[in-house]
């Protein structure tokens, strides 16, 4: 009896490949829930400068460590404004209670912009952030 696999549905999206910025905050949060990390999504986390409510797309907690990591996921599909928030996003973070970091997926990121993002420290690309998450929580 020979196994057969089932094709995927190319209506459905990858988990690493998301195809939206809610599919990329979705991917993060099933990640991070498959290592066991507690999830919330859209979370209140004061105000900014000049007003409006800050919120950190993603905030993972491992709860016997009670360490948590806000991320902050950037999607662009083509040229356009997410990169253009990057640098703002990555300062941002700073101001953040917890410690943080940006997620970021789709193939319009210029290449000066990735090479921006992994030198701050602050950014990895969904491909990589199970490991990251592995090394950060000690899982």
């Amino acid at each position: 009896m020979t196994s057969r696999r089932r094709r995927a549905d190319p209506r459905q999206p990858s988990l690493l490949a998301p195809r939206s910025a809610a599919e990329l905050e979705q991917a993060c949060a099933e990640i991070a829930r498959a290592l066991g990390l507690q999830v919330r999504r859209q979370v209140k986390v004061g105000r900014r400068v000049y007003g409006p409510e800050r919120h950190i797309d993603v905030v993972v907690t491992d709860l016997q460590s009670r360490r948590s990591l806000g991320i902050e996921c950037k999607f662009q599909r083509g040229k356009g404004t997410a990169e253009e928030k990057i640098p703002a996003t990555i300062e941002d973070i700073r101001a953040w209670p917890i410690e943080g970091l940006v997620c970021f997926a789709g193939g319009g990121f210029s290449a000066h912009m990735v090479s921006f993002m992994y030198a701050s420290g602050r950014a990895v690309d969904l491909e990589d952030l199970e490991d990251w998450l592995r090394l950060y929580f000690v899982i």
